[in-house]
């Protein structure tokens, strides 16, 4: 994969796509991770080879029309405080007409603004790109939450300049490849969130690789019931049930030790304020369910995390958002960020609840700012937006 070691940039004028699509609520961003991950690659332009900028980047589903409630202006004017400089927001009208900058560094807004860049037209991508491309003289790629996707300015651009993978994404690519081909043993993988659909194939994927599977969140429960415990009312999957028991065995088949929980904290409905109690997974109320690890499961996954050379983790292990569900993912967090091991946060709601604890980046070897992206990768899947950055053209 090209990065910019292969590139001079010097009076450059560099079009980048960057993963802008932050949190925000009344205005301000609430987690600014994806900004702050990118800042590496545009001091490097910025410092050691003065380069102009434009930065492309989406921010929520505004199906194609201009909805300034998806404005990148908040992500624009943030980015300006980290910088300590000017950063302006561009209308696509205004760069299309030849907006590229002298000096500095500028955001685009949304693109998702117009309809080709998510098209399934490849003429459509193709001349969306064509417009984003004809100002620029290189494009850096290096927003690992969009590579998973086949888009104007993930994609198409690549094919229209010379093309590089930014420090960001390089570093994505490093450590993904680390753990999926050479991972220090033994290797611990904790994968929980709500849909057990969203991470079959993760999971099989995985248990060729893995010495331990944590299994956690509500994904867990189609685990349990295939497994012939009742779950209650809590969240299942008939659907995947076969796969889920094809999975099970192959770990056996493996000799991948596959972890689920042993107790959980249930309710009598998915509140806050909701009966709480908990008990062995023998034993839940068939009118209640469950909504986070209970504590002897922390402390078995907690103690297996202390063993690992190397824990990677994708999608929390209870309704996190909810005080009363919350102790199961902060234990989880806590162990990871108190081991030795090489550990990896595979992005998403993970790096959410990281944040959210208030826990700093730095206790861990690497947060990655890709969740579907962070998913398709574990899968082994090829991802366009990577596959570009290795061709010739």
């Amino acid at each position: 994969m090209r990065t910019l070691d292969s590139v001079t940039l010097t009076n450059k004028h560099v079009l980048m796509r960057v993963d802008f699509n932050v949190p925000i609520r009344d205005g301000e961003i609430t987690d600014d991770g994806r900004i702050r991950a990118v800042l590496p690659t545009i001091n490097e332009m910025l410092l050691q080879q003065p380069a102009s900028i434009t930065l492309v980047a989406h921010l929520g589903r505004p199906d194609g029309e201009i909805d300034l409630k998806y404005s990148l202006a908040p992500a624009a004017h943030r980015l300006a405080e980290l910088l300590a400089q000017p950063v302006a927001l561009v209308s696509h009208s205004d760069y299309f007409q030849g907006g590229s900058l002298s000096s500095g560094v500028q955001v685009l807004e949304n693109i998702r603004f117009d309809p080709r860049e998510t098209s399934k037209s490849d003429e459509d991508r193709a001349a969306l790109a064509q417009l984003l491309s004809k100002n620029a003289d290189v494009f850096v790629s290096d927003g690992f939450g969009v590579v998973h996707r086949k888009q104007a300015s993930v994609y198409d651009v690549a094919k229209l300049l010379p093309a590089v993978a930014g420090r960001l994404i390089q570093k994505e690519v490093e450590v993904f490849n680390q753990v999926l081909t050479s991972p220090a043993r033994p290797y611990t993988v904790i994968l929980g969130g709500a849909k057990v659909s969203d991470k079959l194939k993760v999971v099989s994927n995985l248990l060729d690789q893995a010495d331990s599977l944590l299994i956690g969140g509500g994904m867990a429960y189609t685990f349990l019931h295939a497994m012939g415990l009742d779950v209650g009312k809590s969240l299942l999957d008939l659907d995947s049930i076969n796969e889920v028991k094809q999975c099970i065995a192959l770990a056996e088949a493996n000799n991948v030790d596959l972890l689920l929980p042993v107790d959980l904290v249930t309710a009598s409905e998915f509140s806050e304020t909701a009966q709480i109690a908990t008990v062995s997974v023998e034993d839940i109320d068939p009118e209640w369910m469950g909504l986070d690890i209970g504590p002897k499961t922390r402390e078995l996954f907690a103690s297996r995390i202390s063993e690992s050379a190397t824990v990677v983790w994708n999608g929390p292990v209870g309704v996190f958002e909810m005080a009363p569900f919350s102790a199961g993912t902060t234990a989880i967090a806590n162990a990871m960020a108190a081991c030795d091991a090489f550990t990896v946060i595979g992005g998403g709601d993970s790096a959410a609840a990281i944040r959210q604890l208030g826990i700093p980046d730095e206790k861990f070897s690497h947060v990655s700012t890709g969740g579907g992206a962070s998913l398709e990768y574990l899968e082994g899947k090829q991802l366009p937006g990577l596959l570009v950055l290795m061709e010739e053209h």
